[in-house]
């Protein structure tokens, strides 16, 4: 719960202009919340009259006031009055309390002196409801956080572990997960198992150590009487950063075998020959019923683990060993490969972490799941990265995750974890890893071969190898593997030669993908999709680079992002090149890029996002080397604006105007087929179905002499549609079977699914309600998968047909 002393649980910051729109959030917020609860500028003159507004300000913001919500608009900061509220509120925001400042924006407007990470609400064309819903939302964020804290403030920490065997263990932190790997090393520390006891062996930062100590502390006080730890570490990372061990822990064989001399009393051991004390430490042991601890085998020489996993091979009767080590010293041990820790395990440090840090306390659930997946799984990188929260300039995860990446060389746990592994990576193990840098998407071995210059089984073998490390993830069905996201990170940085090689590979082998099976070669396009991964992957390399290479990538790719509902890919690399065109002084194509990102915004039902793109078309398409078509393109874009806004005249208008700009109806062309069918739906809207009938089939005869299959499936579809309009059943019916087939030779996910509800619909009103429901079902699948605002209707269409 917020803290009672607050006089205002929202304060309002926002100039008159937006008066109303505030207005009516407020009342909103005020019917919610129960009690007085907002803060107007201008309604309270008289109050800040009788005040130092220099004072008052920061006072409301920092003490009486729950959330600060401003509303920014054109000219914000320039105003007297939000000029000084502006001033009081980012220094709310230098004291970095970010989640007590909501930012909204009409306009795009900014201001000044915003903390980088600070995002905005944009608030044109949205609902007063949705903006008090989301106000809400983070209302009950700052809640949270402040339960959080006050939680953490009065939590006990667990207790640690204790055994009652004398030792000499270290203390252990909260330790969780591992129950499988702790029965395991039970059973190998049973007197009847015939073995040593137990290696634990995997990449740094996995938690080797801890598990051990926690195993020690297990152990049962009737098999061991005496448990001994020696630790060859050198190096230990902390929250604070790497801590030097080099003058406090062992740091060879000798030192080891003389640590065990004198913790079993035999100090007269170190007086003989180093080559006589293994044997003389056997007999020391024998009778003891002594467990042993020998940490972080990997900083000796190689004779000189054989000496170690000799010596533990001939422990007398009643002792055992639990070895740690980044790599295999031997076997004839319970050997365990330690891997990531489980979920649930990641979700209980993060919580027990929280209890001392109210940062950390304030972060969701889903906000530690992410760093789950980032650190994957790693205990050490999960610890420091949420270690870092309230450190310096940390505030949150993402503060945190960009600190990684530029933190200092004493400071480093990627270079802790990772650094010495980068030495012992084979040629193909390299390679593979620095493909694998460039892939959002879990890859494949073919995938991962061509741009890797290998061949699959050598990709095969190294991935195994490196998931053994715990470096990738395979999916679920060891099909496809992706790198560990902090790996890459680590990566970027120590091989940065070999991975810009394998981007020149990658940029390569994808444009030449996408030339061959893109643009309108629809029957290519499964070819496509089943390296999307790789596409995907390429996709950043084109944006950086040449503005031609680039725009001719985004029009070989147009029809295949749409046809499979890569709605949000189309949106962000059209803008994205568009951007590019205008910086090359390339106004053709920077309308081309406007106008697509503009249809994908249609296909969201987002009305001033369209219009904006029209604009942007319009503008870049003044310039000489645009001409009719293109201009033809940006009044058909408007049209769709019209659609959007139910103007069906207007509309209807604008793609009578686009036909003439194309030519006319006599002219065959793909533009000239898709402004016929656009003027054909407004038609059907405005009710003259008469007209709206002629035109589809004119839409549909230029289609057809163009040869344009997708152009003949959608208006097939729209004879469909009409037919339903007049409700003509077996006609409509008819047509959208014959529609459907030719959606699924193109592709097009959305025609498919509208099809396959036209279907439904029609048979249903034949009275086929059962025979409906596969089709209802079928359109409802895919609408969901493409998030499609249709979905809905597909939904009614489901009840309707008893679904």
């Amino acid at each position: 719960m917020s803290e009672p002393s607050k006089r205002f649980r929202v304060a309002f910051s926002f100039a008159g202009e937006t008066r109303a729109f505030v207005e009516k959030v407020a009342g909103l917020l005020a019917g919610e919340l129960g009690r007085k609860a907002l803060l107007y500028d201008k309604f309270h003159e008289a109050e800040f009259a009788r005040r130092d507004l220099g004072i008052y300000l920061p006072e409301l913001y920092h003490k009486e006031a729950d959330l600060v919500v401003v509303v920014l608009s054109p000219g914000y900061e320039s105003k007297q009055w939000t000029g000084l509220e502006w001033t009081a509120i980012h220094d709310l925001l230098s004291l970095r309390r970010d989640d007590e400042v909501l930012l909204c924006r009409f306009g795009r407007a900014t201001v000044a002196g915003l903390y980088s990470t600070a995002g905005y609400l944009e608030l044109d064309g949205r609902a007063e409801q949705e903006i008090a819903d989301l106000i809400l939302e983070r209302l009950a964020a700052v809640d949270r956080r402040r339960s959080a804290e006050a939680a953490a403030r009065l939590a006990p920490s667990p207790a640690p572990p204790t055994t009652s065997i004398p030792h000499n263990l270290p203390s252990l932190q909260p330790f969780f997960g591992r129950e499988e790997e702790l029965a395991k090393i039970a059973d190998a520390l049973d007197p009847e198992s015939r073995g040593w006891g137990a290696l634990i062996d995997g990449p740094g930062g996995m938690g080797k150590t801890s598990l051990a100590v926690r195993a020690a502390y297990d152990a049962s006080p009737a098999v061991f009487q005496k448990i001994i730890f020696v630790s060859l570490k050198t190096r230990e990372l902390d929250d604070d950063g790497l801590r030097d061990l080099s003058g406090f822990i062992l740091s060879g064989l000798a030192e080891l075998f003389g640590e065990l001399a004198r913790e079993l009393g035999r100090p007269e051991i170190l007086k003989s020959a180093e080559d006589q004390r293994p044997r003389l430490l056997l007999d020391a042991l024998r009778g003891t019923q002594t467990l042993l601890l020998l940490d972080n085998l990997e900083s000796l020489l190689k004779r000189e683990r054989d000496t170690v996993f000799t010596f533990v091979n001939k422990l007398p009767a009643g002792c055992k060993a639990i070895l740690t080590s980044r790599g295999r010293i031997g076997s004839g041990a319970q050997e365990l490969i330690l891997e990531k820790l489980s979920e649930a395990a990641a979700l209980a440090t993060l919580a027990e972490l929280a209890m001392h840090n109210p940062l950390l306390a304030a972060t969701s659930e889903a906000e530690r799941l992410v760093l789950y997946r980032e650190t994957g799984g790693k205990p050490l990188l999960l610890r420091w990265t949420a270690g870092q929260l309230g450190r310096g300039s940390c505030r949150t995860f993402a503060d945190a995750r960009h600190f990684l990446g530029s933190c200092p060389p004493e400071n480093d746990p990627m270079e802790f974890i990772f650094g010495d592994l980068v030495k012992e990576f084979t040629s193909d193990e390299t390679r593979v890893l620095c493909a694998l840098t460039y892939f959002a998407l879990p890859a494949k071995v073919e995938h991962v071969a061509p741009i890797g210059g290998l061949e699959g089984e050598s990709v095969w073998d190294a991935l195994r190898t490196l998931a053994n490390r715990s470096l990738v993830v395979p999916d679920s069905e060891g099909k496809a593997y992706a790198l560990v996201p902090m790996v890459a990170e680590f990566l970027r940085k120590r091989c940065s030669d070999a991975i810009a090689a394998i981007g020149v590979r990658l940029e390569r082998h994808v444009f030449e993908l996408i030339i061959e099976n893109g643009f309108n070669k629809h029957d290519r396009f499964p070819t496509l999709n089943a390296e999307w991964p790789s596409v995907a992957a390429a996709l950043p390399l084109f944006v950086a680079g040449p503005n031609p290479r680039l725009q001719l990538a985004c029009d070989a790719l147009a029809d295949f992002l749409k046809f499979t509902g890569r709605y949000d890919e189309r949106l962000l690399l059209n803008l994205q090149a568009e951007t590019k065109a205008i910086a090359a002084g390339d106004p053709v194509n920077a309308g081309w890029r406007a106008y697509r990102a503009g249809t994908t915004h249609y296909r969201w039902r987002h009305l001033q996002a369209v219009r904006e793109c029209v604009e942007r078309a319009w503008a870049h398409w003044q310039s000489p080397k645009a001409g009719n078509r293109e201009r033809a393109m940006a009044i058909l874009l408007r049209g769709m604006g019209h659609c959007l806004d139910l103007d069906y005249v207007a509309a209807a208008v604008d793609f009578r105007e686009a036909i003439e700009l194309h030519g006319g109806t006599s002219h065959e062309s793909r533009e000239v087929a898709m402004a016929l069918r656009w003027l054909a739906y407004a038609e059907m809207r405005n009710g003259d179905l008469g007209a709206a009938e002629m035109g589809t089939w004119s839409a549909l005869r230029v289609a057809r002499a163009v040869n344009d299959a997708e152009a003949v499936a959608y208006n097939m579809g729209h004879l469909a549609e009409l037919a339903l309009a007049r409700q003509s059943w077996p006609e409509a019916e008819a047509f959208a079977r014959e529609a459907l087939p030719l959606s699924e030779k193109v592709g097009r996910q959305d025609l498919i699914a509208a099809n396959c509800l036209n279907i439904a619909k029609a048979m249903m009103r034949q009275g086929g309600s059962c025979e409906a429901l596969p089709h209802a079902r079928r359109a409802i699948e895919i609408f969901a998968n493409l998030r499609s605002p249709d979905l809905e209707m597909a939904l009614e269409t489901l009840r309707e047909c008893g679904g």
